[in-house]
């Protein structure tokens, strides 16, 4: 057996991922190595390929939507078996010790490491990752359409979980996280509103089939006043977009790692105990009950497939706006 893999590896001068042969991780102590078959393409991983997230003083390996089989464990991992198949997400570690890891918040802990930015990350054939950021996934998903539940699935779990019971949602951006949480907010009787880019069709027929009960531009006013409002896109400007558009008591939730600054605006959109919130990584706790959920109510999950040496071609089209639901990168198995 080979002791070395392909990787699709950040080359900070151009901007774009490179193949590249390297040796094969070795997991420590609190860790299992993977062997990946799928690995979700996500607008994080374009934020770091395009220099919107600090650059870092290593070689960076993207890739934070998971999915393969355990193939080693590390001397003091007894929960995970060989052969299990588990995902892992963004939040790759945390240090176990701070007030927020404390209480549960561990998303907001000020040493912690994401998956496929200080760690490598799965546009590899293999993958390290502490166990206690590795979940078994729901058996009625295949390998392709699990991968977008690491984080397409879990970042829009967290965002739907702070707007609350809003009844008539509205969420702005109608992509990966969005045509998931969709499903799941329409299954708990809530009402969708999808905000496109202006005058993007296909988007709004994607979004009506997946159980929005309205769809336009975000150039257009709901019909009526929303709840809540939920940002996907990394557009500033929505915010004020999205504030006028929520009644008075409402929510915004900011759903992005990244997002363009936000102009200013008149303080009467914030008024009347609107509130403006935003999403940050997940916790265990999080992935636990979402894929627990996942597992109760189908998702259907729409992915477009690339050979692992097609990343920059995959992250190209989610940078122009072609794709419908979410880019997965496959590996051999």
């Amino acid at each position: 057996m080979t002791d070395t893999m392909r990787a699709m590896v950040l080359d900070a001068a151009t901007q774009a991922l490179r193949l590249t042969t390297r040796p094969r991780p070795l997991p420590g102590a609190n860790e299992v190595q993977i062997k990946v078959s799928a690995c979700g393409v996500c607008r994080t991983d374009l934020h770091i390929v395009d220099g919107e997230l600090a650059a870092l003083d290593h070689p960076i390996v993207p890739g934070h939507e998971i999915v393969g089989r355990v193939s080693a464990r590390g001397a003091q991992v007894a929960e995970l078996a060989l052969g299990q198949r588990v995902g892992v997400p963004w939040l790759g570690w945390t240090c176990g010790a701070c007030d927020y890891c404390r209480s549960g918040r561990e998303n907001l802990c000020g040493q912690a490491q994401f998956t496929g930015y200080h760690r490598d990350g799965g546009y590899a054939e293999y993958v390290v990752a502490d166990v206690r950021y590795v979940f078994p996934l729901p058996d009625q998903y295949s390998d392709t359409a699990a991968a977008p539940l690491l984080c397409a699935g879990l970042i829009g779990y967290r965002a739907l979980v702070m707007a609350g019971d809003a009844e008539r949602l509205g969420i702005y951006g109608f992509g990966a996280a969005a045509h998931l949480l969709t499903q799941i907010a329409s299954a708990r009787g809530q009402n969708i509103y999808a905000f496109t880019r202006p005058n993007d069709v296909a988007a709004q027929l994607f979004a009506r089939r997946h159980g929005a009960v309205w769809a336009g531009g975000s150039d257009q006013d709901p019909p009526s006043p929303l709840d809540a409002a939920i940002i996907l896109a990394p557009v500033g400007a929505l915010v004020p977009t999205a504030l006028r558009a929520v009644r008075k008591g409402g929510s915004v939730v900011c759903g992005g790692i990244h997002m363009s600054d936000i102009p200013s605006f008149p303080y009467h959109l914030l008024w009347g105990e609107r509130r403006l919130l935003s999403v940050a990584n997940l916790t265990r706790r999080d992935g636990l009950e979402f894929l627990a959920l996942a597992a109760h109510t189908p998702l259907d999950t729409i992915v477009e497939t690339f050979p692992l040496q097609a990343a920059n071609a995959a992250l190209a089209k989610l940078r122009d706006g072609r794709l419908t639901g979410v880019a997965v990168l496959t590996l051999a198995t």
